[in-house]
């Protein structure tokens, strides 16, 4: 798989820390009752709507896909690191994880009725990021949904900031909604987490749905 520097450079990052991120986010949504009300609510949507699977974009370890699954979801993962594939598949091995990137999905038109993409959008620089939702717009069946979460910039713009692993970006909850309302995408409701304790930031949350075509 070719990749860009930036994408190069991430997937090496993300090999080098995989075993322990897949520690530290064991378990981590125990402790999170919004972001769960929201996947919930995604689930929700997408099991009323058309039958179709769902891709975890980003899946890392593979504990979003599989929370995906005990909602009641078709999940399946995709990550640009291999060895962020392999602990899913290790830990998961009923379910179905790939390597790839998100600008350029192996995946069919429309054969989607959902994508989540959870903190998977944050190391996109920002001129790159309109090129990530006309690849999920692609994947998606009209009116599927799209779930995104990242960090917020609370009242700042696009801010770059020294994330752990990588370099990632804060946006503005208004200016990502409105990037893919651009690409064809409505806003059905947002979320803003104020940072636990431990957390450096607000969590912003989108959900979306695909406009007919």
């Amino acid at each position: 798989m070719e990749l860009s520097p930036y994408l190069r450079t991430t997937a090496d990052a993300y090999d080098a820390v995989a075993v322990r991120y897949a520690e530290f986010v064991s378990g981590a949504l125990d402790a999170l009752p919004l972001d769960r009300a929201v996947l919930a609510a995604f689930a929700e949507l997408v099991r009323t709507s058309a039958a179709g699977p769902v891709a975890e974009l980003g899946c890392g370890p593979g504990h979003m896909t599989a929370h995906l699954r005990d909602l009641g979801l078709d999940a399946f993962g995709i990550d640009l690191s291999p060895v962020m594939i392999d602990l899913a598949r290790e830990a998961h091995p009923d379910l179905r994880f790939e390597v790839g990137s998100m600008d350029d999905l192996d995946l069919a038109d429309g054969g989607l009725n959902g994508v989540v993409s959870w903190y998977s959008v944050i190391h996109t620089p920002p001129l790159d990021i309109l090129s990530y939702f006309a690849e999920f717009r692609r994947v998606l069946a009209p009116g599927g949904h799209l779930l995104l979460a990242f960090f917020e910039s609370e009242g700042e713009p696009v801010t770059a900031f020294d994330h752990k692993v990588t370099t990632a970006y804060r946006w503005p909850i208004d200016e990502m909604a409105g990037l893919a309302g651009e690409a064809g995408f409505v806003e059905v409701g947002r979320m803003l987490r104020e940072p636990l304790e431990e957390e450096r930031f607000r969590r912003g949350h989108l959900l979306m749905r695909l406009n007919e075509r």
